[in-house]
């Protein structure tokens, strides 16, 4: 079973099918237990981690603070390290072009929006940011709102119900999978981008429900790899769906311009019923969008708890640099080329040292697959020893056997960065004796 499938089952039956503990019982010895943290499997992992790092000194690097901007070198108390771990994807975080452009919207609007959009928190910036990603990517309407994750969930929640079909692939993120929890339909997981299995399941199952939709990423967060566009359309056609696409990793990533998976493939973005984006990755901002027909973004900014209902706008500082950095990618289109050369240069480079990394190579999220949770651990410490941050990826996001290190992929990375890196993760490899199990 994937590891979206355990997290499916594991929310059932721990939020909704656990029976009610009686308040009145909450002091007794024998209830007593359930109450207490530490003893979840998740905090047994927290602890583990601690551990390694106590033992080496060190901090726990999840919550490693900055006190610099972003960009392929980052410093953190005190120390400069080459970064692969954010998604500065362009390298506009830092674009004088971007912050201006944020500081005349503060000198203007001050620092948020101070309501929903539909009772007064409502700004000119908010649409117009809409019409640029409408310019950009060729959808007929859009919708902004305050955060990516929130976005699908929000959006799968609401058009999906009891009497629908929810199928997905099984390395969707898990903002899709809460989604579909959330709106409590009939859930089927297919095999990653095997879309063979996919047209079986359709084919067996589409015809028992009202509605279905079939819910994909377009480059994969965890493995990099790209979902086949013109297959999707063919089976939503097919099977009368509606498609979703999760383009969080795509957008400005992949495509000669950074237009996304529909540019990769030649695809009309008509086709896709629901565009998902975030304005985090590539666009130097916070926050989450939608693409689609008018009717369908009409309803969605209308009735959909999440994206604009019960929900404070976008501020917009966060959406007048977005706004201007998508400018920026369209004007300076050497920015996508820089990252889709550097993305290729990376891979090239750990195949060659005899690194595994999977099917990536087509957009900006490169794994080292490790294969063991706590190996990675060791590593992810061992490279922050010698100025470098890669985050390890492990058990419950991707299964144990398939833990790696994640290299987020920018255009300001050079090619001294990735020789150093990855010839600093071949030696500390070939140090390494008995991480495995710790």
């Amino acid at each position: 079973m994937s590891v979206n499938a355990d997290l499916l089952e594991s929310f059932k039956s721990e939020f909704l099918g656990k029976k009610k503990i009686n308040t009145g019982s909450g002091g007794d010895n024998e209830n007593a237990h359930t109450m207490d943290v530490t003893n979840t499997a998740d905090y047994k992992i927290i602890e583990k981690i601690d551990d390694v790092y106590g033992r080496k000194g060190m901090n726990n690097p999840y919550f490693m603070p900055r006190s610099s901007g972003l960009s392929n070198k980052v410093t953190s108390r005190g120390k400069e390290f080459i970064c692969y771990s954010g998604y500065n994807y362009l390298g506009l975080a830092n674009d004088e072009r971007v912050i201006n452009s944020a500081k005349r919207s503060l000198d203007q609007y001050g620092t948020h929006a101070g309501a929903a959009r539909m009772v007064g928190g409502e700004m000119e910036i908010h649409t117009e940011l809409e019409q640029t990603l409408c310019d950009a990517f060729g959808f007929e309407s859009c919708v902004t709102t305050v955060g990516g994750y929130m976005t699908n969930v929000a959006t799968i929640g609401y058009l999906m119900g009891k009497c629908d079909l929810i199928i997905m692939d099984e390395y969707m993120h898990n903002s899709g999978v809460m989604g579909a929890v959330m709106a409590d339909s009939r859930r089927i997981v297919f095999p990653h981008n095997d879309f063979d299995a996919l047209e079986a399941l359709l084919s067996e199952n589409r015809k028992n429900y009202e509605k279905a939709m079939i819910v994909v990423e377009g480059a994969y967060s965890m493995d990099g790899d790209l979902a086949d566009l013109p297959r999707l359309v063919e089976l939503k056609e097919k099977h009368n769906c509606w498609l979703m696409v999760d383009e969080a990793h795509s957008f400005g990533v992949v495509g000669k311009s950074g237009r996304g998976l529909c540019e990769h493939w030649g695809v009309d973005v008509r086709k896709v019923d629901i565009v998902m984006g975030t304005l985090s990755k590539s666009f130097a901002s916070c926050g989450g969008f939608l693409g689609g027909s008018d009717e369908m973004i009409r309803l969605l900014r209308f009735f959909a708890p999440g994206v604009l209902l019960y929900s404070t706008a976008l501020p917009p500082a966060s959406a007048a640099a977005a706004n201007a950095a998508i400018k920026v990618m369209l004007e300076e289109p050497w920015r996508v080329e820089n990252l889709q050369n550097n993305v290729r240069q990376f891979s090239l480079l750990a195949r060659e040292r005899g690194f595994d990394t999977g099917e990536s190579g087509a957009s900006a999220v490169v794994p080292v697959m490790l294969g063991d949770s706590m190996l990675a651990v060791h590593l992810m410490s061992d490279l922050q020893q010698v100025g470098i941050i890669a985050h390890a990826v492990m058990y419950p996001v991707v299964p144990e056997n398939e833990a790696r290190l994640r290299f987020f992929i920018t255009s300001e990375h050079t090619q001294e960065d990735f020789i150093y890196t990855l010839d600093s993760l071949k030696r500390i490899l070939a140090n390494t004796t008995a991480y495995t199990g710790v």
